[in-house]
């Protein structure tokens, strides 16, 4: 499909805008809310026998703010905040890039050096990939694998080094780092859209009932957050990798690159999360 060069100029510039600022806004509340339950989790043990509640007192732009946790919140006088839309409008505008740039004219989607395929195909691919790798991960993470979260992390790695092999002999270097970040920017968003808010609602239709709320749901939330917080420092080096081929997707073993600093970022987000 052939766009108006400089149409297609102004949409790769909205779109990225768009989805850069929605990304920022994204990780930055969920390494916020990570943050929180973990000085949270550390005064609940240190308030453990006074009868008192947790709280984390701090101090920004001027004012003073205090958050307290609660596993069954007051629902009938109090206004409940959702953080969905800047997962949602991320995922959206980073997919529009995808078809925008990668899958409307095929240039940078297929390299005949690496593979020579029709754009059809090519496309089928890519979509097949990200579609395909959230089915698997989900299907872990529902499995009893889920569970240990070590042993599910060795094979998402091994599962992860294989599909960055075989992006990089079926791509073009660029296209395959972009579809590893699609991936990853999927299976992160589909956590939030189809896993985190669904618990949520039911956690919250249990209080309305008068019931107490499944706390196996609120964990399993809680472990999707937190996987987020670890894709999510691969997918910003990947977004920023475009400007480096040198010594990113144009060097020769590019997939072992690209390997290892999702490694190098998994770790990165351990500490991160620790700050």
């Amino acid at each position: 499909m052939y766009l108006d060069p400089t149409l297609n100029e102004w949409l790769n510039l909205i779109l990225r805008w768009i989805h850069v600022f929605a990304g920022i806004m994204w990780v930055g509340t969920t390494y916020y809310f990570t943050w929180l339950d973990a000085r949270l989790t550390e005064e609940e043990k240190a308030v453990a026998n006074t009868g008192n509640a947790a709280q984390i007192w701090m101090v920004h732009s001027g004012g003073f703010y205090v958050v307290e946790k609660r596993k069954v919140p007051d629902l009938a006088s109090r206004t409940l905040h959702w953080f969905r839309w800047e997962a949602g409008t991320t995922w959206l505008s980073g997919f529009a890039l995808l078809v925008l740039v990668y899958y409307l004219g095929g240039g940078a989607l297929i390299d005949p050096d690496v593979r020579d395929l029709s754009l059809k195909v090519a496309v089928g691919i890519g979509v097949g990939v990200i579609v395909v790798g959230w089915l698997i991960y989900d299907g872990l993470m529902l499995s009893p694998l889920g569970r240990n979260e070590k042993v599910f992390a060795v094979v998402a790695y091994v599962l992860i080094v294989a599909l960055t092999y075989g992006l990089t002999h079926v791509f073009s270097g660029r296209a395959a780092y972009i579809h590893l970040g699609g991936l990853f920017g999927t299976i992160m968003a589909a956590n939030v859209w189809q896993r985190i808010l669904p618990a949520q609602r039911r956690m919250i239709a249990a209080i309305n009932e008068g019931r107490q709320p499944d706390q196996q749901l609120a964990a399993q939330a809680k472990l999707r957050s937190k996987q987020n917080t670890f894709m999510a420092v691969p997918v910003v080096f990947i977004m920023i990798s475009n400007h480096y081929p040198g010594v990113t997707y144009g060097e020769r073993n590019n997939w072992l690159i690209l390997s290892g600093l999702v490694l190098v970022g998994w770790i990165a987000a351990k500490f991160i999360r620790r700050a």
